[in-house]
This record gives C-alpha cells, structure tokens and sequence, in this order.
C-alpha cells in the first residue's frame, strides 16, 4: 500500500485527487495540506510514501516546502504539481530534491503511474522533458577553463570515484534519459541487471532517485547540453 499526502490549496483540487486516489485499491490518502508549512509539519508526523506538492501555495510555496523535507531527511519523495508547464518550476522544484514534475492536466492514470513509479524510487519525468530541463540547467553552470574542467570531470563528486566504468557508463546514459529497457538494449544486460546497476550508482553517489542522478551527470559534466 503506497501512502500519499497531498498539499494544495485548492479545495476542489484536493478533493479531484482524494477521489482518485481512493479508487485505487493499491493507495492510501494518510493527510492533506493546504499550504507548504502545514506540509512540511504533516509529512513529519505521517512519513507517508509520497507528497503530491502544488508549487504556488499562500506562505510557504511548495518549491520550499520541497527544499525543508528532503534536508530532514524524511523517506518520503515529493511529486510536483502545477497547473504551469515552466521549466523554472520543474528545475527549481527537482534541485530541491523532487522526484517528479507533472503538470495538473495530466490523464488520471499518468498521474497514478506517476506515483507508483515516485513510490519506487524511479523519475516520472519523462525523457524527452527531463533532457529539455537540464539542458536548460546546464547553461545555467558556471564555464570553466580546460584544466578547471577537466579536474572537475576526473573528481566532481565523492561518489562518481567510487562508481566502475560500467557504472559510470550507467550513470552518463541515465544522464541523457534513457529508460532501462534502453540501456538493456545498448548495453545487451537483462533488465534486471540494469535495475542492478542503477541501484548501485543511485546508493554509491547519493543520489534520492532516478532524477538526482541525471542532474549528477550534469553537474559531473558526463553530459553536456544538446
């Protein structure tokens, strides 16, 4: 049973996400907020599996709220929701330590397989929009010069020294936004040892999920803006 908190301030919104999670024998809805402070506050009282987190709410938005949870050290993985496709709310949203961005129109059953793939530790933003967001992140890096670059390439973070070659592979494709089935296809290794691979760089560099991971990539210059 995945148990989900939702936050927005939106009456009508709330009670459109409380009905579908409700039809969903596989679900629970444990709390809901109405803004970021009182999310923050629930999550720390209920650990529910995911936070639905709406980014514009009165006080604290949902961007920080996001930010407060994720440097607790709480379990629980925020999915972002809002009613504006920006890139600055889905950059700024998954640097605070999301594991999603969906924009509220999504269909109903993008929206459950969102949270189950959230639940699991997986992204739910799609590649196509996780490669347009960070390379739009990636612009936003300061330049450096060859030999600068060239150091931070070699040790850019405690973890990637850690990482094989195979798993540096894993993670610079997991940068690009490959799914699993593709780098199982690339790379001629079963699905389940993809899923291996992929847990193992996760847990060795930090990262909380799928989406951390491509912006280490990024960061690490594994991979650089098309």
């Amino acid at each position: 049973m995945t148990t989900v908190l939702i936050a927005d301030d939106q009456p009508l919104q709330r009670l459109g996400f409380r009905m579908l999670l409700e039809s969903q024998d596989d679900m629970s809805l444990v709390g809901e907020a109405s803004g970021g402070a009182e999310a923050v506050r629930l999550i720390a009282q209920l650990h529910p599996d995911v936070a639905l987190m709406d980014v514009r709410m009165p006080g604290l938005d949902g961007i920080e709220a996001t930010r407060r949870v994720v440097a607790a050290g709480s379990r629980t993985r925020v999915l972002i929701l809002t009613t504006f496709d920006l890139d600055e709310y889905a950059y700024a949203g998954l640097r605070a330590g999301a594991s999603g961005f969906l924009v509220k129109d999504a269909l109903p059953e993008e929206l459950l397989s969102g949270i189950r793939a959230v639940a699991s530790g997986d992204a739910v933003v799609a590649p196509s929009l996780t490669r347009r967001l960070l390379d739009a992140y990636a612009h936003r890096l300061p330049s450096t010069n060859t030999e600068a670059e060239t150091a931070a390439t070699e040790a850019p973070h405690p973890g990637i020294a850690l990482l094989t070659d195979r798993e540096r592979e894993i993670l610079t494709v997991i940068g690009q936004g490959w799914t699993n089935a593709e780098i199982s296809a690339r790379f001629h290794l079963a699905e389940s040892t993809v899923k291996t691979h992929v847990g193992r760089v996760l847990a060795k560099t930090g990262s909380r999920d799928r989406v951390q991971a491509v912006i280490l990539a990024y960061e690490a210059k594994l991979v650089r803006p098309s």
